[in-house]
């Protein structure tokens, strides 16, 4: 496979890695992140009006820019590099894709919103107990009339706070285990009988416990058919998890960055510890697992639309490269920074944080290569 930017992909990485340079440095990422809102609604506004990213991977016929996954993975890259805490893969990958591959009457609505950074989407959909397992459901949606009755409970909902929408995952029919009978549903966060529970995250960021007390929902909030979720939620994830993996391979090249420039000013023994042939071993380490795991991220991008079998091993393989790479990455960079390296005042501490949660965050790199190996030889029923 050979993967180039067309001009058009190259002018958006190069427009909002400039934006970022000038408006997003650490220090103010730190602030954000300390701050009682947790993030920049500047910020976001600025990436609907002034960038116009958020419709990157929308769409023209929505007000897009008739992008999609490698859209994605262009503005995740730069926002690892940069740790923005805005939440773009809850809402433009997530929500986003969740409207225009399971309602079409809802994506003409809220699409157009979503792009002018006015409706911002919470990916309810984990739960207590269900680990990775996708089809882990308990959360209830019982029919009431022409409404849903939705009741449950949804755990480390990323970017609830600030949500003003939640893509809610219930079951319509069948036990808490079954593939079939779930249900996706869009509602909003200021519907009666939903609460939030707010809390920071290990990396900065926050999160949300969203609790389900007899929610009514119209019929006609219905994400996909009723109780056949699942191969859209399965879609859905490997989207976010090739996302994911872009960022993470920001996170990683701006540690490597920095542990080699720290590299070049830190001296012992009266020269710099660049010039020691063991560290410069393990930078160039650091820079092969990087590049691996940037190579099987624009395989997933590019697999995005394929079979969902073939679209599910490249997601797989570059989530299971991208949580390796990110530890080794993260521990190389702190070793050779030394203490220093995990204190609150330098960057390469909190980019192995964000690392740290991004394997985490949909499955690890051990849930991953148990799924490929799973998707590649099947076991017999």
């Amino acid at each position: 496979m050979d993967f180039q930017f067309s001009e058009e992909q190259s002018m958006l990485r190069d427009t909002l890695a400039r934006y970022l340079a000038d408006h997003y440095d650490f220090e103010a990422r730190r602030a954000a992140a300390s701050s009682a809102e947790g993030w920049r609604p500047a910020c976001w506004r600025a990436f609907a009006s002034e960038l116009g990213i958020l419709g990157a991977g929308f769409p023209e016929q929505l007000g897009g820019l008739g992008g999609g996954a490698p859209e994605h993975m262009i503005v995740m890259e730069q926002f690892g590099r940069h740790l923005v805490l805005e939440p773009y893969l809850s809402t433009v990958v997530l929500g986003g894709g969740a409207l225009l591959h399971g309602n079409k009457d809802l994506a003409a609505q809220w699409v157009p919103a979503i792009i002018g950074g006015e409706v911002i989407a919470g990916w309810a959909h984990a739960e207590p107990e269900s680990r990775y397992c996708r089809h882990a459901v308990r959360t209830s949606a019982a029919r009431g009339g022409s409404d849903y009755i939705l009741s449950g409970h949804k755990t480390v909902v990323v970017g609830a706070p600030f949500s003003t929408h939640l893509v809610v995952s219930a079951r319509t029919s069948g036990e808490p285990r079954d593939t079939g009978g779930i249900s996706l549903f869009w509602i909003p966060r200021d519907a009666a009988g939903v609460t939030v529970r707010e809390y920071p995250t290990i990396d900065g960021a926050r999160a949300g416990e969203v609790l389900l007390d007899n929610v009514r929902v119209p019929a006609s909030q219905m994400l996909g058919a009723e109780g056949q979720a699942l191969p859209l939620i399965d879609r859905l994830c490997d989207a976010a998890m090739t996302a994911l993996c872009a960022e993470a391979n920001g996170a990683m090249a701006r540690m490597l960055a920095d542990t080699i420039d720290y590299a070049r000013q830190r001296k012992q023994f009266g020269v710099a510890i660049g010039t020691f042939q063991v560290l410069q071993h393990r930078m160039a380490d650091m820079y092969m697992q990087i590049e691996q795991s940037v190579a099987l991220t624009q395989v997933a991008a590019m697999q995005a639309g394929a079979a969902p079998r073939e679209r599910a091993l490249a997601a797989a393989a570059a989530k299971a490269q991208a949580g390796h790479a990110g530890k080794f990455v993260g521990q190389a960079a702190v070793q050779i920074h030394g203490g220093m390296g995990v204190t609150e005042e330098l960057a390469v501490g909190h980019y192995f944080k964000r690392v740290t949660a991004i394997d985490l965050q949909l499955g690890s790199a051990e849930h991953q290569l148990r799924r490929y190996a799973d998707l590649l030889y099947p076991v017999a029923a």
